[in-house]
Formats: structure tokens, C-alpha cells, sequence
């Protein structure tokens, strides 16, 4: 278990609140993988009724003060869920990230690390109120989240000269398929060198997982990105049936 005071911070503020009753940790975090002024910070924060319009102001105003005190380093992302919610899979929580409150999902992933990874900051271990994962569970995630966003970006190869959804799609093309054919998780690390991508391109992404300035070719990287995506989005899609 890994504690940063940055988190503790914002758990704190958090706890003063009264209407949260916890803040668990999932992500890079939770399974170890953690890199400082890399890595973002994955927490679930679990709520005592709905988050309305009045809380949702107070928890902008609290990430407002606590990115703008703590740097450009920090990448601290929170979904905040209504306890009674929880097995509503579908349903949209408000959820901070890259400095803004938005409407997400709780996703499948998310749940599967909790579950098998995650810990309590303060409130309840994400045992006592995520059910368990499986095998079975962690395949259905990943195979969603690859027909779902996934198979959304590689109809629209535009989007993958982004540098960034570039190396994002690699690994989570490795991860999917990881998760496909065992039913675990792989940390984003591991799936670096899992990468369907050539040698010097896999220790272009390591050495930016390490925070190291290091640029790809952009129209080739997003080509080799593209394909990948397109090719394991298929091999889901063909799981599913």
C-alpha cells in the first residue's frame, strides 16, 4: 500500500465534508505501478446520497485548490459515486479529471481493480462494498471497453495522429488482449513490452513512462497505433460472439 500526501491532503479535505464516506484507490496506485508526475491518480470516492449540483460545486472548488497547489505534476482524477448506485454499471458519475468535472461511468476496469487491488484511504476496503472479480468479469470489461471507446477510435483514424492516443491506444491494446486471454489485469508498464509495435518504438513508450522527453514519428506511430487498434478491436469483437 502506497501513500502520497498529496492524497492524504485531499482525503482530508474530503472527510470534513461529511457527506463522503470513502475514498478508495484504484489505478497505477493500487497495483503498484505508480511513477510520480507520470502516473495519474485513479481514487473512487464513495458518496452518502447523490452528488448534486451544490456538491459538485464544492468538489471543484476543492480539486481547483489542490492542482493549483500542488503543480502541473499532479494528475489526480476522482469519481464520485452514490453508495446506493453502485451496481448500476451504467450509470454516470460526476468525475474530476485534467481539471474538469464531467459525467463518466464507473467502468468495469475500474471496478476490477478495485476489487482485486484496491485500498481505503479512510471508509470501507473496496471488498466490503464492490463485489468480487473474476476472471469471466475482467474479459467482459476489457471486451467492452475494446467494442465500445475503441472500436469508436479506430473508425476514425484522424484521431490517432495524437501523440498521446497513440500511446495510450498501444497499451490499452495490450492490456485489452491481456485481459481477453487470461481474465487479469496488466499494469501499463508490463503492457509497454506487450506492445504490438516495433522494438524502437516500445523504448520510445518506456522511456516516456519514465518521464523522459522522447518524440515518436507522428504519422508513423499513429499508423502502427491505428492498425493495432483495428486488429484487436476485431479479435474482441469475434470474443463477444
Amino acid at each position: 500500500m502506497v501513500r502520497l500526501p498529496v492524497v492524504d491532503e485531499f482525503a482530508e479535505e474530503l472527510a470534513v465534508l461529511g457527506w463522503v464516506t470513502d475514498l478508495l484507490v484504484a489505478g497505477s496506485l493500487a497495483t503498484g505501478d505508480y511513477l510520480p508526475a507520470v502516473s495519474d491518480l485513479d481514487l473512487v470516492a464513495l458518496t452518502d446520497g447523490r452528488v448534486d449540483g451544490a456538491r459538485q460545486a464544492t468538489l471543484s472548488a476543492v480539486h481547483r485548490r489542490l492542482d493549483a497547489g500542488a503543480g502541473a505534476g499532479l494528475h489526480l482524477g476522482c469519481v464520485y459515486v452514490d453508495t446506493a448506485t453502485i451496481p448500476d454499471v451504467h450509470l454516470r458519475h460526476p468525475t474530476w479529471t485534467h481539471g474538469q468535472l464531467v459525467q463518466r461511468i464507473l467502468s468495469g476496469i475500474n471496478r476490477a481493480e478495485l476489487a482485486r487491488h484496491g485500498y481505503a484511504v479512510f471508509g470501507r476496503p473496496p471488498g466490503e462494498v464492490f463485489p468480487p472479480a473474476s476472471d469471466d468479469d475482467v474479459r467482459a470489461a476489457a471486451r467492452a471497453e475494446l467494442i465500445g471507446y475503441w472500436a469508436w477510435a479506430a473508425r476514425r483514424p484522424w484521431l490517432w495522429l495524437d501523440p498521446a492516443l497513440a500511446d495510450l491506444g498501444l497499451t490499452s491494446m495490450a492490456r485489452g488482449r491481456h485481459a481477453l486471454h487470461h481474465g487479469d489485469l496488466l499494469t501499463k508498464t508490463a503492457a509497454i513490452e506487450a506492445a504490438h509495435a516495433p522494438a524502437w518504438l516500445i523504448g520510445q513508450l518506456a522511456a516516456r513512462r519514465r518521464g523522459e522527453r522522447v518524440t515518436s514519428p507522428r504519422l508513423r506511430t499513429a499508423l502502427i497505433a491505428w492498425r493495432d487498434a483495428r486488429r484487436t478491436v476485431r479479435r474482441a469483437h469475434r470474443a463477444a460472439i
